[in-house]
């Protein structure tokens, strides 16, 4: 069970490494931190491939500041409870999809199947690389496999 700390609800950093009090879920928050997501997503997506690029860049170099403070301040490595993470691999998972729920629904179950499998590399790099880097770089590694799943299916189905 996902034992959240109270300064999840006072502490901005904690709150939005913890993907706006999502990963405070009991169970699965990495799941649910997943879903809570999807409405950033919806309003990210009419963007152009350009914008939302900028902004998958800026949410990755802020996740890792947020997600080492957090972590430092928890004196815990990636707790489960940190989420930005699956925030920013999902939305990365979703890059130039093609519209409808049914292709939301497919980048979700994708994205989840790699981060939680954590095929080679993506166990490399949770296992290997430390702080905030760490954190995010194997859901990053995730949303770009899961991406690329993604985008043969829509090519080729």
């Amino acid at each position: 069970m996902n034992r959240a700390p109270a300064s999840v609800w006072r502490n901005p950093v904690h709150f939005l490494a913890f993907g706006l009090g999502s990963g405070a879920a009991p169970w699965a928050p990495g799941t649910v931190g997943t879903l809570a997501a999807i409405p950033f997503f919806l309003l990210m997506q009419p963007l152009s491939l350009f914008w939302y690029g900028v902004i998958l860049l800026v949410t990755s170099l802020i996740g890792i500041y947020l997600c080492g403070k957090t972590s430092d301040d928890m004196g815990v490595h990636d707790h489960g409870g940190i989420v930005w993470d699956e925030f920013v691999g999902y939305w990365l998972t979703m890059f130039a999809a093609p519209t409808g729920w049914l292709w939301i629904i497919i980048g979700f179950v994708l994205f989840r199947i790699f981060d939680i499998i954590k095929p080679w590399p993506i166990s490399w790099a949770d296992k290997k690389v430390a702080g905030g880097l760490g954190i995010m770089l194997d859901d990053i590694l995730a949303g770009l496999m899961a991406l690329g799943c993604l985008q043969f299916i829509a090519l080729f189905f």
